[in-house]
């Protein structure tokens, strides 16, 4: 019967902070409902549909049941790292999207005389992405991965566009000013952005497989076979 390696001690540190960085950010969604909630301006079909609001969901998912994987075992599995990968790229195209399009951009007619609430909003859109870029360079046990695993990072991404641009042909509301054809720019503007932030988060998921890469040529001890 073989062994299993030990798990290390910066293995089970990681653990437990990743599960602590899971529970602030759904801590920091929970605080926006509770906000919206109190002044009357929560309408889930519309906060359920942005981006960001998936991937924070999904940080707080991954980043706890990745912790608890940590403190039981000295590396990752495939599919796992794959999802880190995943939403590695999600985080900094939500980081560079909200600082240089959004932060600044109206808000919805709907919430006129609203402000979303400062901490929460700089938490999920600056904090939270900067955090998962460093879990991602210097956590240990990732399982190596090879440069075609990047694609994956496009799937859902693809899928919810796919799904924000019907709905918004039927319903008239776009979670973001440039996913609407009636805007300035028109569907040409659209299939840009589209296509730019696409190509975006492919080369950061690309970055992050190379990253893992790179690590298993300084450390090839604490790696396993790439997949």
């Amino acid at each position: 019967m073989t062994e299993l390696p030990s798990v290390s001690v910066a293995r089970r540190v990681t653990g437990v902070l990743r599960v602590l960085f899971g529970v602030v950010v759904f801590s920091m969604v929970v605080w926006q409902i509770a906000d919206r909630v109190v002044h009357n301006v929560f309408r889930p079909t519309e906060y359920f549909s942005y981006f960001t609001v998936h991937t924070c969901l999904g940080l707080a998912v991954l980043f706890v049941t990745a912790g608890i994987y940590s403190w039981r075992h000295a590396s990752d599995t495939r599919l796992l790292t794959i999802v880190r990968v995943c939403f590695f790229a999600y985080a900094i195209v939500m980081l560079v999207v909200y600082n240089v399009l959004l932060r600044d951009a109206a808000p919805a007619a709907a919430d006129a005389g609203y402000d979303w609430p400062v901490f929460p909003n700089e938490v999920e859109h600056v904090w939270a992405p900067i955090i998962v870029a460093i879990d991602w360079v210097f956590a240990p046990g990732r399982f190596p991965l090879r440069i075609r695993a990047m694609w994956w990072a496009l799937v859902y991404p693809l899928a919810w566009v796919a799904f924000s641009l019907v709905r918004g042909a039927i319903t008239g509301w776009w979670p973001y000013p440039f996913l609407d054809p009636n805007g300035p720019n028109g569907v040409v503007g659209v299939v840009i952005y589209v296509v730019g932030i696409a190509g975006f988060m492919a080369f950061n998921a690309f970055v992050a497989v190379f990253i893992g890469w790179l690590w298993t040529k300084i450390r090839p001890s604490q790696t396993r076979t790439a997949s």
